[in-house]
């Protein structure tokens, strides 16, 4: 079962006295963090996986969180007791994309190649979500690349073959790597 999960989101803290936590979501897609049904939690060292009901959730407007309520937990401490916990569902569940969308987990090791000279600078270790996707490429030796998801940058995302071709403007990784390495 556990190949079949894909994380959303980590419980960061409780919120208030009835049970509810608030979620740092790794996913686009609101409705995995609203819609009521079944959803997972992975126990912080990796191995308790358990099956729980969503309830309800909303957002906290102008902020990257989701406060939501989960069956059987009905004060502070269980609550607090979830804290690093990470929220999944079932793969099989995926919200269909429009063209030129991709879900987190597709992009993951993928390899990013350098278009204007056919190196590669490394595999994709996580997409950070700062306003606009940011690819994080870890190259075999040295500080990571920090890379905009813009079509502009990164024309071919092709998963048949598994990799990422980028055209970075002048500087880019310079910058990125520089800023990110101290």
């Amino acid at each position: 079962m556990n190949d079949n999960l894909l994380k959303i989101g980590e419980i960061v803290a409780a919120q208030g006295i009835k049970g509810e936590v608030k979620v740092y979501p790794d996913s686009d897609f609101p409705e995995r963090f609203t819609k009521k049904g079944l959803r997972y939690l992975r126990a912080k060292d990796g191995q308790d996986i358990r099956e729980i009901e969503l309830l309800q959730g909303r957002i906290v407007p102008g902020k990257n969180l989701y406060i939501l309520t989960f069956s059987g937990i009905n004060d502070r401490n269980t609550a607090e007791d979830l804290r690093g916990y990470e929220i999944l569902v079932d793969s099989a569940d995926l919200p269909q994309l429009a063209q030129d969308e991709y879900h987190v987990s597709q992009l993951l090791d993928l390899e990013v190649y350098n278009q204007q000279d056919g190196n590669s600078l490394g595999k994709v270790v996580d997409i950070i979500f700062a306003g606009q996707d940011i690819l994080e490429v870890k190259p075999i030796q040295g500080a990571n690349y920090l890379i905009p998801f813009v079509k502009e940058i990164v024309p071919v995302v092709d998963l048949v073959n598994k990799k990422i071709e980028i055209n970075p403007p002048k500087g880019l990784l310079e910058i990125t790597k520089n800023n990110y390495s101290q």
